[in-house]
């Protein structure tokens, strides 16, 4: 049984004249690892930043395991929202702080744990972001793009979350550092049990590691569904984006890439 974990309704996204959304629906359903793509301009983190609750919609709904965000009173929100992890573009972490303090910042803030606990706990979702013990005491100034995009990560597991929300996370990485994160990304989600909302524009992780695509165009979701309905999809934009020469680059590099993260089912 297919059971939705948000459930994002008529949802209108307006900023003073600019409608970015307009009537978009979408579902994301449990467990599944669901990339959002669509050309520039079309919302991709303005949709994330509305189901996370950090832009309100002018209209529509959106429904968390099975709470309507938008309505339910301000404590019970704030309860679900530490259901979620988030990884914002740029990392987003707190340049004054080390790596270790950034990752335990929010289990002292929300979970209310002492500090060493909080960093007893920081240390293993440092490791399970694969990072080297030592990057803990690290500030974001002194990592790579690729340890910072970990860094990011860690903090966003801090709370043990449900739905991890991954805006444009490969971004920057070069092919080798964006498979490795591909390859942590789906151990996690498998190990874990987590539910991933992956916003992004790279061929080679949809390709490799997605179980839907959701695609943005006409200020709506065009089409939801398995990569091969998308790819077969009758729209300008898939065929420029899925069927150009990267797209088709990325197609006949997935069965060797899924091979190599799925080991024991090629």
């Amino acid at each position: 049984m297919v059971t939705n974990i948000v459930e994002v309704r008529g949802v209108r996204n307006q900023f003073g004249a600019q409608v970015v959304h307009d009537g978009l629906d979408l579902d994301l359903r449990r467990g599944e690892i669901l990339s959002v793509v669509g050309g520039s301009g079309t919302g991709k983190s303005v949709l994330l930043r509305t189901i996370v609750g950090l832009n309100r919609p002018a209209a529509g709904s959106v429904t968390v395991f099975g709470e309507d965000l938008l309505n339910v009173p301000v404590a019970r929100r704030r309860a679900i929202e530490r259901r979620f992890g988030v990884l914002f573009q740029k990392g987003a972490l707190f340049s004054s702080l080390t790596v270790a303090e950034n990752v335990a910042l929010p289990m002292i803030e929300h979970a209310g744990l002492p500090a060493g606990e909080a960093a007893e706990l920081a240390a293993l979702k440092i490791a399970l972001a694969g990072l080297p013990a030592g990057a803990g005491a690290k500030y974001p100034s002194d990592l790579s793009g690729g340890m910072v995009k970990r860094a990011a990560l860690a903090r966003a597991l801090a709370l043990d979350p449900d739905i991890l929300f991954l805006d444009e996370p490969t971004a920057g990485l070069d092919p080798i550092g964006a498979a490795a994160f591909d390859q942590l990304i789906l151990t996690l989600r498998d190990a874990l049990g987590l539910t991933v909302f992956l916003v992004t524009h790279d061929l080679d992780t949809i390709h490799t590691i997605t179980d839907r695509v959701a695609v943005l165009s006409q200020k709506r979701v065009l089409v939801n569904a398995s990569l091969a309905e998308v790819v077969a999809t009758d729209d300008d934009w898939i065929r420029d984006y899925f069927h150009g020469p990267r797209g088709r680059a990325a197609a006949e590099a997935a069965p060797s890439a899924r091979a190599a993260l799925h080991p024991e089912n090629p």
